[in-house]
């Protein structure tokens, strides 16, 4: 096999944190395999007369903080000429997002594997996902009109309420019954009734860690990443200040994964990462899922090179 061109969408790469970033441990690998790496930023895409282009620049990687990266000679390039694409743009999941996809999906149609499949990008919200698995969340609404908010409440008296298209734990919060600021929560997540949002029943096993578990091809990682809230804190998220600690999956956490496997693989997502609470699974993030370099250094694993050793005969395929 020829050398195998990987294309990479994601943010720019002189701002990422190399010792912490999963893409960046992608690019590594596809390194160490001697693959060709395209470097791309959702500006570089375009489309003309139906072909979807990207602006590329060639790329060298260093496992380093300083210095981590060589930029090579910029190019244009069909996108169906690369052999995969990596898409790895961080949210907010907006309409630009959106449409980067519908690029992406052109080369798709032409035979490159896009990782994620584009249209599952699209039709899996991160949030709304879970629904397709009740008998593995706690109970859970998603409305826009303040009273049907305010019903849940007064049911379970303890909640989490959150935007439907946030990442790193912004703008969640955690109502109990009496707090005199929920209608101020409510009016503000919902932009008063014009924006549908969250409500979960607050998992109190959030003391314990929000668990990241990453999964490939729907087969998980065999250790989670616990993301501990800090002190005063019921945001179990790296952005908000959680400390981490890795454990071995329980035999929950393998009962979750089994019951979301098929369905990942039929939507052909390939890597995504599912936060757990006690029992039960909250969010499945299938846009740029993190926590690789962490549980690789805790239990000297290799993630990116299992995903990349999935790839691989897709790309033979």
């Amino acid at each position: 096999m020829s050398t195998v061109k990987l294309g990479i969408v994601m943010d720019a790469i002189e701002h990422i944190k190399p010792y912490k970033d999963s893409s960046f441990a992608m690019l590594l690998e596809a390194q160490r395999r001697g693959w060709q790496i395209h470097y791309m930023q959702l500006s570089d895409l375009y489309m003309d007369e139906s072909i979807s282009y990207g602006h590329t620049r060639l790329l060298s990687v260093q496992d380093q903080d300083d210095n981590y990266f060589q930029p090579g000679d910029a190019q244009t390039i069909k996108l169906s000429d690369l052999d995969v694409i990596l898409m790895r743009k961080d949210p907010p999941f907006d309409m630009e997002y959106i449409y980067a996809t519908y690029l992406l999906e052109q080369a798709e149609e032409q035979g490159t594997l896009i990782v994620n499949k584009p249209q599952s990008l699209r039709d899996c919200n991160e949030k709304l996902y879970t629904r397709e698995f009740p008998q593995c969340c706690a109970p859970t609404r998603v409305a826009r009109k303040p009273r049907l908010l305010m019903d849940f409440l007064e049911q379970h008296r303890d909640i989490i309420i959150k935007p439907l298209d946030g990442m790193g734990g912004r703008s969640i919060f955690r109502i109990r019954h009496g707090d005199p600021n929920t209608n101020a929560i409510i009016e503000q997540l919902t932009l008063e009734g014009e924006r549908h949002a969250m409500v979960q029943k607050f998992i109190p096993e959030i003391r314990q860690g929000d668990k990241r578990i990453l999964l490939i091809d729907g087969k998980p990682v065999p250790y989670a990443l616990a993301r501990i809230p800090a002190d005063g804190e019921n945001r179990g998220n790296i952005a908000a200040g959680a400390s981490t600690e890795g454990r071995p999956l329980t035999e929950r956490d393998y009962w979750i994964c089994e019951q979301i496997a098929p369905s990942l693989r039929r939507r052909g997502l390939l890597f995504t990462g599912i936060d757990v609470i006690g029992d039960y699974l909250t969010e499945i993030n299938v846009t740029s899922p993190t926590c690789i370099r962490e549980l690789d250094n805790l239990f000297d694993l290799n993630i990116a090179r299992d995903l990349f050793a999935c790839i691989e005969p897709k790309l033979a395929g």
